[in-house]
């Protein structure tokens, strides 16, 4: 039963995400958190561990959150129902883009999806800045600062603006990774 609800959820997820892993962050959330599949702390987790990974977000996102509700074949399934969609989508897209995109309503409709997107990314990022920063889960709730992880935080942006003006380029994300990583063992321990 967890493997067809795997599959549908993220079937659902890669069907109505647009604007790539970052723009389904909010779906994937919602749907993990409402079936009791993965704590607030634990989906963060996964998204640090997902962004570190190589591949597409969402696909890695699929792929260890189905693994850790149904081994391989969880896996297998919450994958298979995330990419299915893009799949089909471009497949037809590829076939006719060149007659769509002389029609104003596609035009108007991508107009449309675009800020949508921005809007979607810019509410998974203050979630998870409230969330990892001051620990406010839900409106209403109490603030529990985490010094560590606001230290950590500082240290980051310190690093990137110091490297940026000295370089006169922003920093490597692979970097930028490897940093926080060194970073979350130096104050969280091992």
């Amino acid at each position: 039963m967890i493997y067809v609800q795997l599959f549908l959820n993220f079937l659902m997820i890669g069907a109505l995400s647009f604007g790539g892993g970052y723009g389904m962050i909010s779906l994937v959330r919602e749907v993990v958190l409402n079936h009791g599949w993965l704590t607030e702390s634990e989906f963060l987790s996964f998204i640090a561990v997902s962004e570190s990974t190589p591949g597409p977000l969402a696909v890695n996102m699929a792929t260890f959150i189905g693994s850790s509700q149904g081994g391989l074949a969880g896996a297998f399934f919450a994958t298979l129902g995330v990419v299915l969609p893009s799949f089909f989508i471009i497949l037809l897209i590829a076939a006719v883009l060149r007659n769509l995109m002389k029609y104003a309503g596609v035009e108007a409709f991508l107009s449309g999806v675009r800020p949508c997107v921005v809007a979607m990314i810019l509410a998974t990022a203050l979630t998870m800045a409230l969330s990892t920063l001051l620990g406010i889960t839900r409106l209403g709730g109490g603030a529990a600062v985490s010094v560590r992880s606001v230290a950590v935080f500082g240290i980051l942006w310190a690093v990137h603006f110091a490297y940026k003006k000295a370089a006169k380029k922003a920093p490597s994300p692979i970097g930028m990774i490897v940093l926080a990583a060194g970073l979350g063992i130096v104050f969280w321990g091992v």
